[in-house]
């Protein structure tokens, strides 16, 4: 039995986005295998039942993060943990960094509509914080092979693939690995309607096309919601349901508002194309799937979307629904390969057009695809996909080149904690010269109503 600490900076409770479902499995996989867990939040803790302890320890608490890193054998984390516990980066314990989400190249989509200055500031502030994981931990997983490969770039160029790492691991296979995200080996099971019949405007009899996750600025709902207006031109009983528009603990984005906008300016929204304003929560979900007919995720075509690893498709997956997907990413070609659904090129409207009027009226095509995603989504249980993390917490042990201390070979100069006071003051000063005094109140303003 080993001590494991999983550490996750999103939310834990009844509505749990990716980062923290993700966290989740990992602590009850974990726990399954007969090791003793916690599970570790730096933002909010609800009270939820879980198989394993829960704490909430708030960046710069350093008194309380040290008490679980004593406690612990191994840590596994993700996010900004390293960078806001001085104890993460110099202990002696086994410390996994769960690299799923490449953080430094979805900011360079989430920054751009910042301004320059702050686009520059969160992005350089991202890979920093990448490169000091990837400096001192001990193992990686991260959720493809195309990840792995791109990981592996990275990890060269700061020195950790070297003649110790390499000597008897010639695959690197005990420095990084591949762990996807993954879904439950419980087939989903419908125990209310939220939908069809009960949501306004959305008959028990209509086709229901869901977008199951959240509205982020690397996703591309503008031209879906187009497509979906065109065929609801030519076809009756035609429904979008975006399922979420905000992320607990993330702050809006901008395709939100233009999402609503176009919906508003094209004369479908609440008629053609909903969106539910809240985040359902984690354990209602399938309630929602279920009542759905296909599953879509479309993103633009760059360098974020060649790495990422869309999750809401193994919600999809789980509930054995026909898919339509933007080509560029490792679920795309898992989409064409396996017969998911169909695959569309970026921001072309015509396609998803098509595919759309396919995947909901083409029965035949449809039993197709459900029979293929069920054979296909037993590959991505969470049982499955985490054997990896399971193996290497069986016999956790230091990496070869970190076997008489670790070594940071992130980057020089004086570091500079992201919490506090001090953080707080330079923050300000840096959206005051960046953005003006208006714009800089309403930053303060928002952190203070976020805490």
């Amino acid at each position: 039995m080993t001590k494991v600490l999983v550490i996750t900076g999103d939310p834990i409770g009844q509505r749990m986005a990716g980062p923290a479902i993700r966290a989740w499995n990992m602590a009850t996989v974990l726990t399954a295998d007969g090791n003793e867990v916690a599970l570790m939040t730096t933002t909010m803790l609800e009270h939820v039942d879980a198989p394993f302890a829960l704490h909430r320890v708030v960046p710069g608490d350093d008194a309380g993060f040290a008490a679980l890193e004593e406690w612990a054998e191994v840590i596994v984390f993700q996010g900004h943990a390293m960078a806001q516990f001085d104890a993460l980066r110099s202990t002696d314990k086994v410390v996994v960094a769960d690299i799923y989400d490449p953080m430094h190249l979805e900011m360079l989509e989430q920054g751009r509509e910042l301004g320059p200055a702050t686009w520059n500031l969160r992005v350089s502030t991202a890979t920093a914080v990448l490169n000091e994981q990837l400096a001192l931990a001990d193992f990686f997983l991260c959720a493809s092979e195309r990840q792995r490969l791109f990981y592996l770039g990275q990890l060269t160029t700061l020195g950790r693939v070297n003649p110790a790492t390499y000597e008897d691991d010639p695959h690197l296979e005990q420095l990084i690995a591949v762990a996807p995200f993954g879904l439950s080996v419980q087939p989903p099971v419908h125990e209310t309607a939220v939908i069809k019949g009960v949501r306004e405007g959305i008959g028990i009899d209509d086709r229901v096309l869901i977008w199951g996750g959240g509205l982020y600025n690397w996703f591309d709902p503008l031209s879906l919601i187009r497509a979906v207006a065109r065929v609801s031109q030519r076809r009756d009983g035609v429904r979008l349901f975006f399922l979420g528009t905000r992320h607990p603990g993330v702050d809006e984005m901008g395709i939100v508002r233009d999402s609503f906008d176009l919906a508003r300016e094209l004369g479908v929204l609440d008629s053609s194309v909903f969106f539910n304003e809240t985040w359902v929560q984690y354990d209602q979900r399938q309630n929602y799937l279920m009542e759905a007919d296909a599953g879509v995720s479309t993103h633009m075509s760059h360098i974020e979307t060649t790495f990422a690893f869309r999750t809401r498709i193994l919600d999809y997956l789980w509930a054995g629904l026909p898919m339509v997907v933007t080509d560029g990413d490792s679920f795309a070609e898992l989409v064409a390969a396996e017969g998911l659904g169909i695959v569309v090129p970026a921001q072309d409207v015509a396609a998803l057009e098509a595919a759309i009027e396919r995947v909901l009226f083409d029965d035949d095509f449809a039993r197709m695809t459900r029979a293929n995603v069920e054979r296909v989504r037993e590959q991505f249980t969470w049982e499955r996909v985490l054997a990896p993390l399971v193996e290497f917490v069986r016999a956790p042990h230091r990496a070869a080149d970190h076997s008489a201390g670790r070594v940071d070979r992130s980057a020089g100069g004086k570091r500079r904690k992201p919490y506090g006071a001090g953080h707080d003051a330079r923050m300000f000063w840096h959206y005051l010269r960046a953005e003006g005094p208006v714009r800089a109140l309403a930053r303060v303003t928002s952190r203070l109503r976020s805490r």
